[in-house]
């Protein structure tokens, strides 16, 4: 257990015990968390935890490595069940263990911080090439919707169709589904269109570019609004509990940065108008609209089609990008340093919780590079972000095989397999008995200690 800091004994409020340094303390709340400490100093304790003394019997390095193999954590953490499990001494006590004699426990002890201290270098090695892959996937995202990535492919294709050729097709596309919508709701009226309804197209607002930085030759800034159609989802309500036309949905828990997570979908009661105006489609982009942590808001996840018939709650906001414009590079932007930052610039925080909106959302503006390029950088991001996720998964596996290695390194030593037994050590019968001897003359040191202390202090207990 990592030390969090210590405090002046005065300033204690609750029960105390007394500690000293080699002495091993070990956590009575939550034993499954296996709390165990030796602290290199003396002083006093919460009553949470168990103190075990050293003694010229019991090495405390030993007692500290013995608490943490696996048949002793298996124990403790199953003699009490509920939320807040307590043990207690008496209950601990009960689990059988081998005591070598002492100079042993000092040899094992010895052996276990050499070898633990070859495994935790190897370990600290494992998560530093974590970090750096992290970085690297970073460095990826960042580079591929700013332009660098695919510097080299622009310079092999010098006659792209340029992104604001794209973007005026996007906005020619984006009124066209706006007509067909109109045209649609008035059929189902049952009435003409007015005269001149077209006039009420509204249309959408450019990004503002001034202090955006400059792009590669070719590429524009696209405002969300122009891009895309933005919809909000349903809100939970009593009414919606599932009844006979209920349909799963997703939740701010099932959408994770560039994942999803759907083994646990709830579901609402909905009308046919419902399902079919927020039914998702492949290609839907899923934006979360709060979270408590800055460097979460905004995290987004494609949609592909993975569950029929799912709709989304109103926490999160449903963008549909419109044909010109590829889905995955979208969600390649958002979730890029380049694309969060940009969520963090529009999104607002009230008592600690950032918030984001549909019309939050539209004023986004996204690097919108020529159509041909868009599927070069997919391409080129898919194939890195690959090996990055083959290579994280290696780590993984490494550093969860050296966890079991330590497991196995102390059952060995636990069972005499890991250093050499010397006869000339003490009888195991002689420690027992020497154990038994100093018990006796701590507990007459407790009692003395109890009688000796002022009578003003023992009413006021």
């Amino acid at each position: 257990m990592r030390l969090l800091g210590t405090i002046p004994s005065g300033l204690m409020k609750s029960s105390a015990n007394t500690f000293r340094s080699g002495d091993v303390l070990y956590g009575r709340l939550r034993s499954y968390l296996n709390k165990v400490y030796q602290p290199g100093f003396g002083g006093l304790c919460s009553g949470e935890f168990i103190v075990m003394p050293e003694t010229t019997a019991v090495s405390g390095r030993f007692l500290k490595y013995r608490l943490n193999a696996s048949d002793f954590v298996h124990f403790a953490s199953h003699i009490n069940t509920g939320d807040r499990p307590r043990v207690d001494f008496g209950q601990i006590s009960n689990f059988d263990l081998s005591l070598p004699p002492r100079p042993e426990q000092i040899r094992i002890a010895d052996a276990l911080d050499e070898l633990f201290s070859d495994l935790d270098a190897g370990v600290a090695s494992l998560e530093q090439a974590q970090d750096k892959l992290k970085l690297y996937r970073t460095s990826v995202l960042k580079a591929s919707v700013e332009g660098t990535l695919t510097a080299d492919w622009r310079a092999q294709h010098p006659q792209t169709e340029p992104a604001s050729e794209l973007l005026e097709r996007i906005l020619v596309e984006r009124r066209r589904r706006w007509e067909e919508g109109q045209l649609r709701s008035f059929e189902g009226k049952g009435g003409a269109p007015p005269r001149n309804w077209k006039a009420k197209y509204k249309e959408p607002v450019a990004p503002e570019t001034t202090g955006l930085p400059a792009l590669p030759d070719g590429w524009c800034w696209a405002g969300f609004d122009q891009i895309g159609g933005i919809q909000g989802g349903l809100q939970k309500s009593p009414a919606r509990r599932p009844r006979k036309n209920h349909y799963p949905y997703l939740r701010v828990a099932n959408v994770h940065r560039g994942t999803l997570e759907l083994s646990n979908l709830h579901r609402f009661e909905l009308t046919p108008d419902e399902l079919k105006k927020l039914r998702l489609e492949p290609g839907d982009i899923l934006i979360v609209e709060g979270n408590g942590s800055r460097t979460e808001i905004g995290r987004c996840a494609l949609w592909t089609g993975e569950v029929a018939d799912c709709v989304h709650q109103n926490h999160i906001i449903r963008v549909r990008p419109i044909d010109g414009l590829i889905p995955k590079y979208m969600d390649t932007f958002l979730n890029s340093p380049t694309g969060q930052n940009a969520i963090q610039n529009v999104a607002s925080s009230t008592s600690g919780l950032y918030t984001l909106s549909i019309s939050k959302i539209r004023r986004l503006s996204l690097t919108l590079p020529p159509l041909i390029e868009q599927k070069a950088i997919v391409e080129a991001v898919e194939e890195r972000l690959s090996v990055i996720d083959r290579l994280e998964a290696d780590l993984a596996a490494k550093l969860e095989s050296v966890q079991g290695l330590r497991q196995s390194i102390l059952k060995h030593a636990f069972t005499g397999k890991l250093v050499p037994q010397d006869p000339n050590d003490e009888p195991a019968a002689d420690l027992l008995k020497r154990i038994a001897a100093e018990r006796e003359e701590r507990s007459r040191e407790a009692q003395s200690a109890r009688h000796k202390r002022p009578a003003s202090r023992r009413r006021h207990r």
